[in-house]
């Protein structure tokens, strides 16, 4: 066999060049950067300490000496791995206490509720579309999905689909009519529709009141993924259902465990029949090494911190943050959209533009990077810009002076 065989270029090698420079020139590449230091609204970034106004750490949970010192116990009693999946020999008595905790959260809003841990927000989305749509086996499916939705329910409903052969349809969110216009007219058996709870490039929470409403109509399932409305929404934190003071069989709610709660892993909410019917058809859920024990352990102490005093105190120091920024951040002709939530987006339009201002703010010390297609529309390019109750009202302030230059900069006021 010749050694060099493989030295010059063949087709696929030479396609992933020719896509990777395509991307360079629509300005669509994306890069890693690594920090050096924990999740915090000031870590060091390659050697760099940033203001970052761009994690979902919204209640400043991740570096939480708590947290620390319950992983680590969790570890010293529980071990490093889980070594199996769940359904083979990883479900620990720990992941089984946190489940038990997490369905508690979801008790007023979910009858003979249950809750189902996974590893990733990505692995809950997956369950819970195409086992759902696994139910009816004769077929008969229609899956509705918010335009603006996660990619995870994006490839969970393109994934379904192609298990079951689901019909599937895009709605928008801000208009409901043609959502209900295609359920009145759809034959399926088995209707499921699909929206994020919070969305997070906009910032904006979806009518889910309405949306029950229509699923009541029109006998459908809802699926709500309240990644970034969990910790942060509700009187104890318990998200958008404890928010909205909903209740319904017909609702799954799934909840994201590496933002607002500071760790990782994801989780799914609803009636015991569904969950037990998951665990047994979920592919997604069975196929997958379950957590470390350890981060169920440390996500038990985050569940009573999000529930507690102390995340009160956390919740409303991230208001005082988003009314401040609400109330005083005023652009010349950039587009702020009004966001009650800690996701507050600056839209900029195209990816130069984007691009430019994350450069100017990065050389300003502020980790901001910009957002653009397909994460957001395209000529929707714009900054994320995120809040940690471990902000300060300085912090913001500085912020918005910065932004402020920086804009007049980039337009040549």
């Amino acid at each position: 066999m010749n050694a060099n065989a493989d030295k010059n270029p063949f087709y696929a090698l030479k396609l992933a060049q020719k896509q990777i420079s395509i991307l360079d020139d629509q300005l669509l590449r994306r890069k890693l950067l690594h920090t050096e230091t924990p999740c915090d609204t000031h870590p060091i970034v390659q050697g760099r300490q940033l203001n970052a106004f761009c994690s979902n750490d919204y209640l400043g949970l991740a570096n939480h000496p708590q947290l620390i010192n319950s992983l680590a116990e969790g570890a010293k009693k529980y071990g490093a791995g889980s070594g199996a999946s769940h359904l083979i020999s990883g479900h620990s008595v720990v992941h089984d206490l946190l489940e038990k905790k997490l369905a508690q959260f979801q008790s007023k809003h979910i009858p003979d509720v249950r809750a189902l841990f996974f590893c990733t927000g990505y692995l809950a989305n997956l369950t819970a579309i195409t086992g759902l749509a696994a139910l009816n086996t004769s077929g008969g499916v229609s899956i509705y999905s918010a335009a603006l939705n996660h990619a995870s329910l994006i490839d969970g409903t393109r994934l379904a689909a192609a298990q079951t052969k689901a019909n599937t349809h895009i709605f928008d969110h801000n208009n409901l009519s043609q959502l209900k216009h295609n359920l009145q007219s759809d034959p399926a058996e088995l209707k499921i529709i699909a929206i994020d709870g919070v969305f997070s490039m906009d910032g904006d929470i979806a009518p889910i009141k309405d949306l029950l409403a229509i699923a009541k109509e029109y006998d459908a399932l809802l699926i709500v993924d309240d990644a970034h409305g969990f910790g942060v929404l509700g009187e104890q934190g318990h998200g958008l259902l404890e928010m909205l003071n909903v209740h319904s069989s017909r609702i799954i709610y799934i909840g994201t465990l590496g933002k607002a709660a500071g760790i990782s892993g994801a989780f799914i909410c609803a009636n015991e029949f569904f969950i037990e019917w998951l665990v047994q058809k979920g592919r997604p859920y069975i196929y997958s090494t379950a957590s470390p024990p350890a981060i169920a352990h440390a996500l038990i102490a985050s569940l009573n911190l999000i529930e507690g005093e102390d995340g009160k105190n956390r919740r409303r120091q991230l208001h005082k943050l988003i009314t401040l920024w609400q109330d005083e951040m005023v652009f010349s002709s950039w587009g702020k959209i009004s966001s009650s939530m800690p996701i507050q987006p600056v839209i900029l339009g195209s990816n130069a533009t984007a691009l430019e201002a994350a450069k100017l703010l990065d050389e300003a010390g502020y980790w901001i990077p910009a957002i653009r297609p397909p994460t957001v529309p395209v000529g929707s390019s714009r900054l994320r810009i995120t809040f940690s109750a471990n902000h300060s009202v300085d912090d913001v302030q500085k912020l918005m002076d910065t932004l402020k230059r920086v804009e007049h900069q980039i337009i040549g006021i």
